[in-house]
């Protein structure tokens, strides 16, 4: 999913920090040893042995000064760093830089973390010295994990300890060809360590009035990137999305969308003519129209000033056959008052990232 979203959720978790009354805050290390899944053939020469590697992480804590976070049970947010050695040389190693949102369970021992952030390969593809590297196009790549560890704060003295299991991916979202990306299951063990354990404030009880509706408001959307096909070294040419929808928010929570989108994605006009000129038995004349009309629904999570997004498309102008009439987008948006807002999307066909959207818009 999105290095470009990465940057923008760390940007607003260091905002978010200069906001904090000198919370509590805990520093983490996770060392882990897995293995990289074969969710695609392609990558499958690249799969050679078990990777390991750390992340270190901040941790600030909340208790509930901000109405949020009551909301989500006092979570967690905070950056982290990551190494991955991942075995084969190939693919080299990643470093990665990352936001992340930690949420508890079960009286606090379970620990659910969600992180964005942006890696760096060691050594992408490159056609005449590593072509056989299928799975990274570029040096920059997003990257996301996903950690759910049993955990055990401020056991001694503000000493803890944690394990448990991680999902690591890492693409460019079709910035550059090739594409096929990596997902690292992993164990994690580790140790933490809270920053102010013997000040710890009293968690703040919500005072919200659970009823919470809004009536039916109007989005409109601009989007752009720029993106490749998944042809090597074919260029990369910038898109452009106008959205047009309307959401109802249900609770203080959630929101669904109901609209519909137009692409102008040059990068497949260009893919239009390579197939009609180098695969004549395909039966693209060439003049397909590149333009595409999709409709969609979706929902929204609100988190402070931070929306989560999900929403799952079908196209209904659909005038040449690209991966499949059915899309989805996932991404972040971050309000700036009551109706202006800034968004990062990553725009996919099932598992088949096609580009990350820049998008601005306004809620009416």
């Amino acid at each position: 999913m999105r290095y470009f979203i990465s940057v923008f959720l760390v940007l607003h978790c260091f905002y978010g920090f200069s906001q904090v009354d000198k919370n509590p805050f805990t520093i983490d290390a996770n060392a882990f040893y897995g293995t990289i899944l074969e969710h695609n053939s392609d990558i499958a020469h690249l799969i050679t042995d078990h990777p390991t590697g750390l992340i270190l992480s901040y941790n600030q804590k909340t208790f509930g000064q901000n109405a949020w976070e009551s909301r989500y049970n006092y979570p967690d947010y905070g950056v982290s760093l990551a190494y991955q050695d991942l075995k084969n040389e190939f693919l080299g190693a990643a470093y990665g830089l990352y936001a992340h949102f930690n949420f508890y369970f079960l009286k606090r021992n379970l620990k659910f973390r969600i992180a964005q952030g942006v890696a760096y390969a060691t050594n992408p593809y490159d056609k005449e010295t590593n072509y056989r590297n299928s799975a990274y196009g570029s040096d920059l790549l997003s990257s996301t994990y996903i950690m759910l560890n049993y955990d055990k704060q401020n056991i001694f003295n503000g000493l803890g300890v944690q394990a448990g299991i991680s999902i690591i991916h890492y693409s460019n979202a079709n910035f550059k060809a090739p594409n096929n990306s990596t997902n690292s299951f992993v164990f994690t063990v580790g140790a933490n360590y809270m920053i102010g354990y013997d000040k710890q404030p009293e968690y703040i009880a919500s005072t919200e009035d659970k009823k919470f509706t809004e009536k039916i408001r109007y989005n409109i959307a601009f989007r752009a990137g720029i993106n490749e096909s998944d042809v090597n070294n074919m260029g990369q040419y910038p898109f452009y999305v106008v959205s047009a929808y309307a959401d109802k928010r249900i609770n203080r929570k959630s929101a669904f969308h109901a609209g519909t989108d137009i692409f102008f994605s040059t990068f497949l006009k260009e893919l239009i003519t390579y197939y009609a000129i180098a695969f004549p038995e395909d039966n693209v004349s060439g003049d397909e129209d590149y333009k595409r009309v999709g409709v969609f629904v979706g929902h929204e999570l609100f988190i402070n000033k931070l929306s989560v997004i999900t929403q799952l498309g079908y196209y209904v102008y659909y005038p040449y056959d690209f991966e499949g009439r059915v899309y989805n987008r996932l991404g972040l948006k971050r309000y700036f008052g009551d109706k202006m807002y800034a968004a990062i999307t990553l725009k996919s066909h099932g598992a088949k990232a096609e580009g990350v959207e820049f998008g601005i818009g306004i809620r009416l």
